[in-house]
């Protein structure tokens, strides 16, 4: 999407202020001994009491309301009857639509105490996305912004999975540009102002990409197995500046 008028900022910015807050109080709500599902119910609940429809579901079909993803599951884990626990990671993906418009979020989130290294990647995930969105400016190659966060991971000693990539987003949950990668490429398309998209880095310590296995045709898995943080933004590309609109309020 390409935004040409405040009525739809206006329109994206309302949607990604309900998904932000939606994952944020899925986050705060989360602790051990709640299932998946059980968390998946206050995003299902929160998205319809503000009167936004789940876009993976919608969309994709989705078997949930939002994707939650523990530890070895780095993507698209369907929530269900696993048990959360002390020292678990565990990534949430809020996507929803209303009145058009769709905004896209995520964020790994540390269940109690975690290890230091844990704890370090996951500042650094955020990190990472950051320096991706410092690179969305009108009139630059959308390379920039893979090149840009893989020099910081090769810097400190981290992978990038290389087959779960950023997007553009707006009137559909996936729409042109497509597959913007988030690790080194030669990517020649460039950034128009008012250009929506995510900006979404997979960082890990080992893990270059991600695979299903036996059980479910959604949930992906780092491969190598290694533990992996994603944090996800939907923003717009403006002369003034990026707006991102995933920000709760």
């Amino acid at each position: 999407m390409t935004i040409t008028q405040q009525d739809e900022l206006d329109g994206l910015k309302a949607i990604g202020r309900i998904v932000a807050n939606t994952m944020q109080a899925m986050a705060r709500a989360m602790e051990p001994g709640m299932t998946t599902r059980e968390l998946d119910d206050i995003g299902r609940a929160l998205l319809d009491r503000d009167g936004a429809t789940s876009a993976p579901q919608s969309a994709y079909d989705f078997p949930g309301a939002t994707c939650i993803s523990v530890n070895e599951e780095i993507a698209h884990g369907i929530p269900g009857n696993r048990v959360l626990a002390e020292g678990d990671l565990v990534n949430i993906d809020v996507s929803a639509s209303k009145n058009g418009y769709f905004a896209d979020t995520g964020g790994s989130f540390r269940l109690g105490q975690v290890t230091p290294a844990l704890d370090q990647l996951c500042r650094d995930g955020q990190r990472a996305m950051q320096i991706g969105i410092a690179e969305v400016r009108p009139d630059k190659p959308l390379a920039n912004i893979g090149n840009a966060i893989g020099q910081f991971a090769a810097k400190r000693g981290y992978t990038l999975i290389r087959n779960l990539a950023s997007h553009g987003v707006g009137r559909a949950l996936h729409e042109y540009p497509e597959e913007i990668a988030t690790w080194p490429n030669r990517d020649k398309r460039r950034i128009h102002a008012g250009l929506v998209l995510t900006v979404e880095p997979f960082l890990s310590r080992g893990a270059r990409w991600a695979d299903t296995r036996s059980g479910d045709d959604w949930t992906l898995y780092a491969t190598p197995s290694a533990p992996a943080v994603q944090y996800e933004h939907t923003i717009v590309a403006t002369t003034r500046g990026t707006i991102i609109v995933t920000l709760p309020g």
